[in-house]
């Protein structure tokens, strides 16, 4: 297979310095604001996105060094596949958060409910769709019970630490 490469489109600014303590979920960064720069080869295309009210971020988890299969999510404490987790030590580190668009300056948005290390570079910006991305009847796996700890969970090193990923 041959590689996949993308370029970040920007970069961007959170509160955060480290995973520890930060939300786990943009819920739990519910009003925690943050900055995009976009870099300036790619700023046209903000042409008419200040009238969404969200928007969906793609962006690389650069901080992880080590992928899993097997990991220990921060709202269990049984091991569960990779893909039926959020969890960032994936194959390919991506993150997604859906955040609350506030303002466009120039080539700089402001936005709030991040979930993100400060730095992480930004790979794609789509509009949140509410009739798409509003998706009924949806079954939450092993997450049933569960889904309103998100908004209180704050991450923690565990998958900073080599070979330790399963381990609290």
């Amino acid at each position: 297979m041959q590689s996949i490469i993308y370029h970040p489109i920007g970069i961007i600014h959170t509160p955060f310095l480290s995973n520890e303590d930060m939300p786990i979920q943009g819920i739990g960064g519910k009003g925690i604001k943050a900055t995009i720069e976009i870099y300036p080869e790619f700023t046209a295309g903000l042409k008419d996105l200040e009238g969404f009210s969200h928007i969906i971020l793609l962006y690389h988890l650069h901080l992880v060094e080590k992928s899993a299969l097997i990991v220990k999510p921060f709202l269990d404490d049984k091991e569960r596949g990779i893909f039926a987790t959020r969890s960032p030590v994936r194959p390919n580190p991506i993150g997604m958060t859906t955040v609350r668009l506030i303002e466009i300056i120039d080539n700089r948005l402001i936005i709030e409910d991040v979930d993100m290390i400060d730095q992480s570079p930004l790979l794609d910006i789509k509009p949140c769709l509410p009739i798409i991305d509003d998706i009924q009847g949806v079954r939450l796996g092993w997450l049933t019970g569960k889904i309103e700890q998100f908004s209180q969970k704050k991450s923690d090193d565990r998958f900073n630490r080599p070979s330790a990923f399963l381990k609290e």
